[in-house]
């Protein structure tokens, strides 16, 4: 960036956030917004309230009531948020994805606060956990949302709840239920993407599976080498046959599995010791361009059923066994409610959201290095969700400032040598998705594009929106078009 283009971002910044200034009642909390997401974007070492607050003129302790008791909607903040990213940077091949992120903290009084796994320091530490949506099309990405998981033991404890100020209606909820309710609040304001992935901690949740699928979505997650299904779609009795009719003693649940068929096995035997998967050879698929050089893996695949939290099959979908070129012992499965070879659906187009997952790791990376995501020194379980929301704002703030750059510079760059049209040759050359054949794709097989009536937080609650559970009725259709294809 050039000084001149550096000049213009305070006008920009500006104009950005008057977009938001409905959600704050009075002129003081819009000059307090300023003050904060400006103080995030600055080069102070520590992103804390404190240096914050004295770079930009304002009392430390009026900035801290800002973020902890200041009436504003943060929720209609968030919201906007998404809508925004709905309207502006949608996308057919757009790839969302669910990760959770640990902040270290020291004592014992900040809400949520546990010794717990915590991915930023690796181990088991003294952490809060957020459960977060992330949101790629190419070189953009951005979070969608933030929720704090709250452990059994906080939500047991009327006295550590009322010290942190956690709601009455805030439960325990398990990370997946979190995420569930995420999703279908986001598409609730107009977020659509071809396909969701995240890691085997998700992936081994079959409630989890079924909610995704209850609610329209794709999905080519990571699951453990332990999680369950078949490569032959099992036999399910609707009703009773007129055999089992004459046979004494009380009726089987329907539907129900047949008794011939095979129990399910774990994914890990069926690609050694199945038939579909030893006559497969492995087929290399340059996954990216990394740090150290191209990421290649090798890949088999064949169509599956999982097994459902109830027991029976899930829909036809794939599975996908992947192995490092540079460390065969590094395995990665991967199932989706998708199958190659089906209504357009590539196997490339599956591999490209499957390995899509570490953009939401540069999210956090940015967030926390850049924006101070993880300087927080609030305790309350309202000021923490402030925090990441306004976070939230200045990384898309960032992000959108990012591509635009960017967009300027591929349209004024000079042509690639050998050949004749401008604007071709890229500056910086750009992650390469999947490729290894033809072009990847992933088609939605659903026909039609509902958009559901956008949420509406008021300004006067103070619970967290997804607090409630998602309703598992809703579903939410996808486009109709190719969705995943390589560049």
């Amino acid at each position: 960036m050039d000084a001149e283009q550096i000049a213009a971002l305070g006008s920009e910044l500006t104009d950005f956030l008057s977009g938001f200034a409905d959600c704050f009642g009075r002129s003081e909390a819009r000059d307090h917004l300023r003050t904060y997401v400006a103080g995030q974007l600055s080069d102070l070492p520590r992103k804390s309230i404190e240096p914050m607050a004295l770079a930009g003129g304002t009392p430390p302790r009026t900035l801290q009531r800002f973020v902890e008791s200041i009436r504003w909607d943060e929720r209609r903040l968030r919201d906007k948020q998404q809508r925004l990213v709905a309207r502006e940077h949608a996308d057919p091949q757009a790839i969302g994805v669910i990760d959770e992120s640990g902040n270290p903290k020291k004592g014992r009084h900040t809400a949520a606060v546990q010794h717990q796994w915590c991915g930023n320091t690796g181990k088991v530490d003294n952490c809060v956990v957020g459960v977060h949506l992330g949101y790629v099309v190419g070189d953009f990405q951005c979070l969608l949302d933030s929720d704090l998981f709250l452990p059994k033991d906080w939500a047991q404890d009327p006295i550590r709840r009322g010290e942190a100020f956690i709601p009455d209606d805030v439960v325990y909820r398990k990370k997946t239920t979190i995420a569930l309710a995420q999703i279908e609040h986001a598409l609730g304001n107009g977020i659509r993407v071809s396909a969701w992935t995240f890691d085997e901690f998700y992936g081994r949740d079959g409630e989890f599976l079924d909610g995704l699928e209850a609610l329209g979505q794709d999905y080519v997650g990571e699951v453990p080498c332990t999680f369950t299904g078949w490569l032959h779609e099992p036999e399910v009795l609707i009703r009773p046959t007129p055999e089992s009719r004459r046979n004494p003693g009380p009726t089987p649940r329907f539907p129900r599995l047949a008794k011939k068929t095979p129990s399910p096995s774990q994914v890990r035997n069926l690609v050694t010791c199945s038939r579909v998967f030893q006559q497969q050879r492995w087929k290399p698929f340059h996954i990216k361009e990394g740090e150290n050089g191209p990421m290649v893996w090798e890949v088999k695949f064949a169509p599956f059923y999982r097994k459902r939290a109830d027991g029976l099959p899930g829909p036809a979908g794939g599975l996908i066994v992947a192995r490092n070129v540079l460390n065969r012992e590094e395995v990665k499965y991967f199932v989706s409610n998708r199958c190659s070879g089906s209504g357009g659906v590539t196997l490339e187009g599956l591999l490209r959201v499957g390995f899509s997952r570490w953009p939401i790791e540069r999210c956090f990376e940015q967030a926390k290095n850049e924006l101070g995501m993880d300087h927080f020194e609030v305790r309350g379980w309202r000021s923490i969700h402030r925090h990441l929301y306004l976070t939230q704002l200045s990384h898309l703030f960032c992000a959108r400032v990012q591509r635009r750059l960017r967009e300027k510079n591929d349209r004024y760059a000079l042509p690639h040598r050998g050949t004749s049209s401008p604007g071709r040759f890229r500056v910086r050359p750009r992650t390469k998705p999947v490729t290894q054949g033809a072009t990847p794709s992933l088609r939605s097989r659903r026909g039609t594009h509902r958009v559901l009536p956008t949420p509406q937080p008021t300004s006067t609650t103070i619970a967290h929106p997804n607090h409630a559970a998602p309703t598992p009725t809703t579903r939410h259709q996808t486009l109709s078009t190719p969705l995943l294809r390589a560049a």
